[in-house]
């Protein structure tokens, strides 16, 4: 599958609140480790309540972790309200924040070049990157590693 690339923009979103599974490896098994929490997420999501939109899963991180409660990648879905969380769930809150934003369709793996794009992008508006902030991957579609389709949201200034 060819990968698609799109006009890069700007989006500022509202806080949003996250259930879901909380990663944690090496770096170098995240590619893995990532969509197997995607899987169990989508085959429990009956549990969650209250959530915003079935469609969407929407992995959280921070670039410059510098505590362990920053540590790892969330894969989740937006709820209205946290209500009974369920057993080996986790919540996470992201703040309303303003994104440099590009829609990645293709192989999981070719995600880093999608991202260096948008990085290039940033430079040339000369806009500054938040490292230390919640970045976010909003997946529409994620079941065929081979053909994901994401918007990649970079947390800026």
């Amino acid at each position: 599958m060819s990968e698609h690339r799109f006009q890069q923009n700007i989006k500022e979103l509202d806080e949003m609140k996250l259930v879901g599974l909380r990663v944690q490896c090496l770096g170098d098994q995240y590619m893995s480790e990532i969509p197997k929490a995607s899987m169990e997420l989508q085959q429990r999501i009956d549990e969650i309540k209250q959530v915003i939109n079935l469609s969407f899963q929407i992995g959280a991180f921070v670039v410059d972790n510098t505590t362990d409660e920053e540590d790892g990648y969330w894969v989740c879905v937006e709820v209205k309200e946290y209500e009974n969380i369920p057993e080996g769930m986790v919540v996470l809150t992201v703040p309303s924040q303003k994104y440099a934003a590009l829609r990645h369709i293709g192989a999981n793996n070719m995600i880093r070049n999608s991202y260096e794009n948008l990085h290039k992008w940033i430079e040339e508006k000369r806009l500054k990157r938040l490292k230390d902030k919640w970045h976010l991957e909003i997946y529409s579609s994620w079941q065929d590693p081979k053909n994901v389709d994401v918007l990649l949201l970079d947390t800026i200034i």
